[in-house]
């Protein structure tokens, strides 16, 4: 009996073994398979933020390339711009002092200030004006209509007689010459 329990006890041990095997490879193939997963969702996240990056990137490219426009119109004056630059640099280049430089200063600003309330001034008369206008407009399209409406129509009102009829005009009065 003996050779007969150490025969039991090796099928139960192949038998155990056979069954942590199994246990094993199902757990080998869910660690495979979470690691798909988790690859599949990493590519994902990875192509996403490459897309994000080559945007932006992309962006970027197109301010820059704005940037660099917009300092070159900036940069870029009109002729009798230059000629003014060149009148401003002329007079600032004849003053001697930092007294005189500031008492132009102060003048030039005095005139910008002035200039800024004249343009204001403009506007809110250019504003007015047009709502005048519009006003006026608007009465002038509503008096007309009322105008219109007051006045019969001018029209003059033909009457046919249904005895004689018009010798240029044929007779529907048969249908049946159709």
């Amino acid at each position: 009996m003996s050779n007969n329990g150490s025969v039991t006890e090796w099928l139960a041990q192949i038998k155990e073994l056979k069954q942590q095997l199994a246990d094993s490879i199902k757990e080998c193939q869910a660690a495979d398979e979470s690691a798909a997963h988790w690859r599949q969702l990493y590519n994902t996240e990875a192509q996403q933020r490459r897309i994000e990056s080559q945007l932006a990137q992309e962006q970027i490219e197109t301010l820059k390339a704005q940037l660099q426009k917009l300092q070159q119109d900036g940069f870029q004056l009109k002729s009798d711009q230059l000629e003014t630059v060149s009148s401003i640099e002329q007079n600032v280049e004849q003053l001697q002092t930092v007294e005189e430089l500031r008492a132009t200063l102060k003048s030039v600003m005095a005139e910008r200030d002035r200039l800024i309330d004249a343009l204001k001034t403009e506007q809110a008369n250019h504003a007015q004006t047009r709502e005048n206008l519009t006003v006026v407009i608007t009465d002038t399209v509503e008096q007309l209509a009322k105008e219109r409406k007051s006045k019969p129509s001018q029209v003059e009102e033909v009457t046919v007689s249904e005895s004689s009829p018009s010798p240029d005009l044929p007779s529907f009065d048969n249908e049946d010459s159709w």
